[in-house]
C-alpha cells in the first residue's frame, strides 16, 4: 500500500469529531499561533484569523461531509478541512514535542493545545461568520450535498436524487455536491457491497438496486465509524490521540487487486476510472 495517498473521508472525520466532543467543548481559546499562512489562506492575514478565535470558547462540534465545524460562543464557526494529509492532534501539555509540519496551534486557557499538522498543506482552517437571517450556518459549505450519516432519507427520495443525474455511479458518489464525505476508498466498498459496477449509470438502477445501494452506503459508513476509520500503510490518518483506525481489515474490494472476492471467489481487479484506481469484482458487480 506504500505510495498510496488518500484523503480522510467521512468515517475518519466523524471519528475525530467524536474525539473533539469530549476534549475541547467548553474550552476557552487563549492564543492561536499560525506557522504557515497557507493553512489560513481564506483570511487576509494570520493576524485576522487569530483575532476571530482568541478569547472565545468552543461550544459545539459538528461535521459537514469531510469538514469539522467548531461552534464558538459568538455564533461564528471554526471550519477545519484535513485535505490529503492533515491531522488534528490533542496535546495535554504545551510542553509535548510538536510534530513536523505543525502549521497551526490553538492553546487553551486550561488544558493544553489543539494542533493542526499537514505535511502537504492541502488542508485549511477558516472562521465563518455567524449565520444571517436563517441563512446557511456555514455559507462557504452551502454547495455540499446531503450527509449520508446525518441526513436520513427514504430510499425513494434517494432514488429521485439518483435518477436526476445520468452519471457513472462512482463518479456521482464522489461528487461532494451530490453526497458529502465519500471518497475513492469508501465508494469502492459501498459499490462492492451493493453489487454494482462503478460505471453503471445512476438513472439505470432498479428499485431493488437503489435500496441495496442506499443500505450499503449507510451501513458501511456507520460500520467504519465504529472501527474508528481506516488507516493505510502511509500512516497518514490518525485520530486525535495518534491512534489508527482498524476498518481497513474489513475492506472487501479496496486495494485487494489479485485477491479472491470474498463473495464469489473470482479475482478482484483494478481499473483506472476518472484518473483514480477503482477496485471491483467484475463477476458479482453488475
Amino acid at each position: 500500500m506504500k505510495g498510496k495517498e488518500r484523503m480522510p473521508e467521512l468515517p475518519e472525520v466523524e471519528t475525530i469529531r467524536r474525539d473533539l466532543q469530549g476534549e475541547v467543548v467548553g474550552r476557552k481559546i487563549k492564543a492561536v499561533e499560525v506557522r504557515n499562512g497557507r493553512t489560513v489562506r481564506r483570511h487576509p492575514s494570520a493576524k485576522h484569523f487569530r483575532a476571530r478565535l482568541e478569547g472565545h470558547t468552543i461550544k459545539t462540534i459538528g461535521r459537514s461531509g469531510k469538514y469539522l465545524l467548531l461552534g464558538l460562543d459568538d455564533g461564528e464557526t471554526l471550519v477545519i478541512h484535513l485535505g490529503m494529509s492533515g491531522q488534528l492532534q490533542r496535546a495535554k501539555s504545551i510542553k509535548e514535542p510538536k510534530a513536523p509540519h505543525t502549521h497551526a496551534i490553538i492553546t487553551f486557557t486550561q488544558g493544553g493545545q489543539l494542533r493542526f499538522v499537514d505535511p502537504r498543506t492541502f488542508g485549511e482552517m477558516f472562521v465563518s461568520s455567524a449565520p444571517v437571517d436563517g441563512g446557511p450556518a456555514v455559507p462557504e459549505l452551502a454547495h455540499l450535498g446531503f450527509d449520508p450519516l446525518e441526513d436520513v432519507m427514504s430510499w425513494e427520495k434517494f432514488w429521485v436524487l439518483l435518477s436526476s443525474h445520468k452519471s457513472g455511479l462512482k463518479a456521482l458518489m464522489m461528487d461532494q455536491e451530490f453526497v458529502a464525505g465519500i471518497g475513492n476508498m469508501y465508494a469502492d466498498e459501498i459499490l462492492f457491497a451493493a453489487g454494482l459496477r462503478y460505471d453503471r449509470l445512476s438513472n439505470s438502477l432498479s428499485s431493488q438496486e437503489v435500496r441495496r445501494l442506499y443500505r450499503s452506503m449507510v451501513e458501511i459508513l456507520a460500520e467504519a465509524v465504529k472501527h474508528r476509520g481506516s488507516s493505510l500503510a502511509d500512516g497518514q490518518y490518525r485520530d486525535l490521540f495518534g491512534g489508527v483506525g482498524d476498518y481497513q481489515g474489513q475492506h472487501q474490494a479496496y486495494d485487494r487487486e489479485g485477491q479472491a472476492c470474498r463473495r464469489c471467489r473470482a479475482t478482484i481487479t483494478k481499473v483506472k476510472s476518472g484518473g483514480r484506481a477503482t477496485y471491483l469484482c467484475e463477476h458479482c458487480q453488475v
